[in-house]
């Protein structure tokens, strides 16, 4: 028996189609179609099927999975339900609001998405960035603060949908993760200085949270002991749960501990805040105000945009991860229909952003989940909670929601360990996620996002137009040319000087490559030829290519010899085709750094100020 068909298939569903959700696939005669070998033809088109994964998988369902699928279901939404109070919370919308994106978003993604492990929700980043969004359209009354959040979660959505058809999930990319996560930690920290007057029943205000802070350390006299007792508990236990039983749901205990609390020492009559009227019952299908989307069009743009960026590169990396480890592929395109959808959805029912939540999706995965059930039955337990519970939480104190906010916004944004990782391992990228950071405090959550893209893009063009031009040294006794900077012991070659290029040599790179080349002509004396390795030059264009002439021009120009080496067949092709090998000369191009320095060695060289043959 083949390797292959020694691995693990208890995820997958015997002769089935391979990947319903992801394209049609058709059993080949003789073989088995599952997920871990190629025993199936991929269709080209997509189909019904593809586009409604539901319809695919459902026919295939193993019986034996539908146990974990509920268990998991059911559990995550023990999970999800108080921590979307919270973020509820964090975009200034009704409770029950935070819980209609809950229900629309596991159910559509479930319908729609092609992971089976994914529980997709409301997330602290994106409630974070929806509650900027309401800042900066100066809006105050609650009903227009609801109507806005679902109108840029539902422009989300149809932008979602926009970059599936144009097959453009590669935008993501322009988002560094250590702009991400700079972004992250100074949404945070934005937003526990907001929570914190709820932990201390005193107001604070300021355009941007250092001034907010600094105004909310000034009314600490004001302090309401009822209310302080209530948060400093609050915040004990639900970061001590963490520490001493993690496994422990804390924002579950915390609700469920912060209502008895109320119930039984009546803290509404001394003093503590509650979070009001939450209403029995199903959302109802509803357009956002198209007048208040239309008033306040460009920070509906930018918060769109920016829900897009940091829900797809979650999504995609979550998705991914989860296909890996139980041995099935995910459609990237599908994915971004599922985040279209989910948003879309959540929108139009007066709900909040929603994208993947890795706890919620981790913890999916370890009760046992195999197949988008477990998310339908997570909606649906939402779904029942609104229709039973949901007034329960109209006596959760303010302080209680406050510190719940606060551990979902350190524990789900505030990565420290990866701060530090930056640190040691790349300077430059810790400096950006401080920079993101910052900005995010100064400026606003939302203008953090625009700044982390600006900086994304400057650094992206910063190191396309900074190619790595390392001159090349010999080991000694062996043909091997390594960069001199990271092995010094090795041994330059008098007269020859070999350098290599890394990268694509294009319009952004190629006078980078012609003024390293002068600068060592000029700085290194008695040279009669350049060696320029092109094994790390993968793509030519049409000023690259002329740039190389050029290059050519300048080695002649100074009487020396230019070889090159290592040239792939597609770079070669561009070359070729724009005359600059017939130049070169086919005998001044090599297979390796070694042939051609050898070969100018063995070159007489040129007078001074004449060019080499």
């Amino acid at each position: 028996m083949s390797k292959a068909a020694q691995l693990d298939h208890s995820d997958c569903a015997g002769t089935t189609p391979l990947l319903p959700w992801s394209r049609q696939a058709v059993p080949t005669p003789g073989r088995t179609g599952c997920c871990c070998h190629g025993g199936h033809v991929m269709g080209a088109r997509r189909t019904v099927g593809s586009l409604v994964p539901i319809l695919g998988w459902i026919r295939s369902y193993d019986r034996g999975w539908l146990r974990g699928d509920l268990i998991a279901g059911v559990t995550v939404a023990a999970l999800i339900v108080p921590k979307n109070l919270g973020y509820a919370g964090i975009a200034g919308i009704p409770l029950q609001n935070g819980l209609y994106a809950a229900a629309a978003g596991a159910l559509l993604y479930g319908i729609f998405g092609t992971s089976r492990q994914i529980s997709v929700g409301p997330s602290s980043g994106l409630a974070a960035v929806a509650a900027s969004a309401v800042i900066a359209a100066g809006l105050t009354d609650q009903k227009d603060v609801a109507s806005f959040v679902a109108g840029i979660t539902l422009a989300s959505g149809i932008l979602f949908l926009l970059l599936a058809v144009l097959k453009m999930g590669w935008i993501a990319q322009f988002l560094s993760r250590a702009v991400v996560t700079g972004f992250l930690f100074g949404a945070a920290l934005d937003v526990v200085i907001g929570e914190l007057p709820k932990l201390t029943g005193t107001e604070a205000d300021g355009t941007n949270s250092l001034q907010e802070l600094g105004s909310w350390l000034g009314t600490l006299g004001d302090t309401q002991q009822a209310t302080l007792v209530v948060g400093v508990v609050s915040l004990v236990v639900v970061f001590g749960l963490r520490q001493v039983a993690p496994r422990v749901p804390g924002a579950l205990v915390l609700v469920v501990g912060g209502l008895l609390a109320s119930w039984v020492l009546d803290l509404g009559a001394h003093g503590v805040a509650l979070v009001g009227d939450a209403p029995r019952g199903l959302p109802s299908l509803e357009f956002p105000d198209g007048g208040l989307m239309w008033d306040h069009v460009t920070t509906v743009a930018i918060a769109a945009v920016a829900l897009v960026l940091i829900g797809f590169s979650q999504t995609a990396g979550d998705g991914r991860a989860f296909a890996a480890k139980h041995r099935y592929q995910i459609d990237i395109d599908q994915e971004s229909v599922a985040q279209a959808m989910a948003n879309s959805g959540a929108g139009l029912f007066q709900g909040m952003p929603v994208s993947t939540s890795l706890s919620a999706s981790s913890l999916n995965d370890h009760s046992g989940a195999r197949s988008g059930l477990a998310s339908i039955v997570s909606g649906a337990t939402v779904l029942l909670t609104l229709l039973v519970l949901a007034p329960l939480f109209s006596d959760l104190p303010k302080p209680v929601l406050a510190a719940l906010i606060i551990e979902a916004v350190v524990m789900g944004m505030m990565n420290l360990p990866e701060m530090r990782r930056l640190a040691r391992v790349q300077r430059f990228d810790f400096w950006v996620a401080v920079a993101a950071s910052g900005a995010t405090l100064v400026f606003g959550v939302l203008a953090g996002v625009v700044i982390g893209i600006g900086l994304s893009l400057l650094w992206l063009v910063y190191v396309a137009t900074h190619p790595d031009l390392p001159v090349l040294g010999r080991e000694a006794d062996t043909q091997v040319f390594r960069e001199l900077r990271e092995h010094p012991d090795d041994e330059p070659v008098a007269g020859v000087l070999a350098i290599r290029m890394d990268g694509g040599l294009f319009f952004a790179t190629s006078d980078a490559l012609e003024d390293r080349l002068r600068d060592l002509i000029h700085a290194t004396p008695g040279l009669t030829g350049i060696v320029l390795d092109c094994g790390g030059i993968n793509f030519v264009d049409s000023q690259g290519a002329a740039k190389m002439g050029d290059v050519l021009d300048l080695t002649q120009d100074a009487g020396l010899c230019l070889r090159l080496a290592r040239l792939k067949p597609t770079v070669r092709a561009t070359l070729d085709r724009d005359g600059v090998l017939d130049r070169v000369g086919p005998d001044h191009i090599h297979g390796s750094v070694f042939r051609a320095v050898q070969a100018q060695l063995e070159t007489p060289s040129a007078s001074p100020g004449e060019p080499s043959t």
